[in-house]
């Protein structure tokens, strides 16, 4: 903050005394801070870790791991990470605070779906449960 104040302050006094002097001697021009880089809405990590984690999932309702309704609500959430990432990409460009955000996100469900597969529900139990069985 003091940086850009100190900056405005020396550009404001460049100009100031080149048009009071009015001589043609050139005065030393201040150079303009540099940009940050427009990093768009490409969002590669994101996008593979996304399809990793549906992988994962798809994996572990085929392998019995999850449980329908956890499948379900796994699935949900990583529809609302979509969702949160078409918002940040909807005006032209992803920020890093939204990056940041979906990254967050996308580390609660990996653990989510980490917390479900490792839970002992399974597609047998559950099935063995709604029959009147042990599940053993």
């Amino acid at each position: 903050m003091l940086f850009r104040h100190a900056v405005a302050a020396a550009v404001l006094a460049a100009t100031s005394a080149a048009a009071l002097a009015q001589t043609d001697v050139p005065t030393p021009s201040v150079p303009a801070p540099a940009a940050t880089p427009d990093r768009g809405t490409a969002t590669p990590l994101i996008d593979s870790r996304e399809q990793r984690q549906q992988d994962r999932i798809r994996a572990g309702r085929e392998s019995g791991d999850l449980t329908r309704k956890e499948g379900r609500r796994l699935r949900a959430e990583q529809k609302g990470i979509d969702h949160m990432q078409n918002r940040a990409e909807a005006d032209g460009t992803v920020t890093d605070r939204e990056r940041k955000r979906i990254r967050h996100a996308q580390r609660h469900a990996a653990k989510d779906i980490h917390r479900q597969k490792n839970d002992g529900a399974t597609k047998d139990a559950t099935k063995d449960a709604a029959a009147g069985g042990t599940g053993k």
